[in-house]
């Protein structure tokens, strides 16, 4: 075979089988995502959910059947600037976290700590992540300070 027609051939798969690929992947709203797959996050964590508005945004509260309560704060641009948690069990941090879990990762691999035993203070730039409680009664946020609406503070987000 020729290069010409290798590259043809590569071409003429990437066209077939991306958009498959991609309609498989799992729409997960997550901190920085777009709000239109919040739905998507409820139903992967099996809860219910309930909408509220404020005035400078939305905040899109599930609470799953093991009482772990996760809510999705949504600018009026459309994206998730926060999340926040608490419960008796902590969440799928990949999940909510999204791209930002990389970061979150490194931060605790940098600080030699295991997630859920300890308070937790995350403060890169662009990304905070602060955690507390204990066994069966956690707590937690993880905000992008650059992309919270005008006028709202980060104590809002709880």
């Amino acid at each position: 075979m020729n290069k010409r027609s290798v590259s043809n051939q590569l071409s003429w798969l990437l066209t077939f089988f991306a958009p498959i690929v991609l309609l498989c992947l799992p729409a997960l709203a997550s901190l920085g995502g777009d709000a239109s797959s919040v739905q998507a996050d409820g139903a992967q964590m099996k809860a219910s959910a309930n909408v509220a508005q404020t005035g400078a945004y939305q905040v899109h509260e599930m609470k799953a059947p093991t009482g772990t309560v996760v809510k999705e704060y949504v600018s009026p641009a459309g994206r998730v600037f926060a999340v926040s948690w608490h419960g008796p069990f902590l969440p799928d941090m990949q999940q909510i976290l999204g791209a930002y879990y990389q970061q979150f990762s490194a931060a605790l691999q940098a600080q030699h700590r295991q997630y859920g035993h300890h308070p937790l203070n995350i403060q890169e730039p662009g990304f905070v992540v602060q955690t507390g409680g204990h066994m069966r009664a956690y707590t937690g946020r993880a905000y992008v300070p650059g992309m919270l609406p005008q006028g709202v503070h980060a104590d809002e987000i709880k």
